[in-house]
């Protein structure tokens, strides 16, 4: 269900309630949400997922990305990565989304590009189309 990237993060698809409990388990330290609520039927809220985390003892931060990745999420996502205590679990619909902020942010942490695309594609993600972008981000 978690898919590691790095040993201190992890991606995973759509995640419930319920599921928060066993990425505490797993030794998460905090949860990353980059769904936006309402993106599908059914969906659990923010808020339900939020106070999952807070019951679990998680850090929790919603980092919703619908239309491409701004600026400011990339930052955004840098910063938890900077301030993560553990390990870091970011969800999606199918961690696509996750994956590709967490390239970007760790780019533009300084990250080296050709282990940032190895690390997704040991996860089963395919961001060699991102490696001009995360190569201009590394490069500051």
């Amino acid at each position: 269900m978690f898919i590691r990237l790095t040993d201190s993060v992890a991606v995973a698809g759509q995640i419930a309630p319920e599921d928060i409990a066993d990425a505490a388990a797993a030794g998460f330290t905090t949860i990353v949400n980059n769904r936006p609520d309402g993106e599908d039927a059914g969906q659990p809220a923010d808020a339900d997922l939020r106070a999952a985390a807070a019951a679990a003892g998680l850090a929790y931060t919603a980092l919703p990305v619908a239309n491409g990745f701004s600026r400011e999420q990339v930052s955004a996502m840098a910063a938890v990565l900077d301030g993560a205590t553990g390990p870091v679990l970011a969800f999606c619909r199918s961690g696509t989304r996750s994956t590709n902020l967490w390239a970007l942010a760790e780019a533009s942490r300084g990250g080296d590009t050709d282990t940032i695309v190895a690390a997704a594609a040991n996860g089963g993600y395919d961001i060699s189309g991102l490696r001009p972008t995360l190569v201009g981000l590394a490069q500051g």
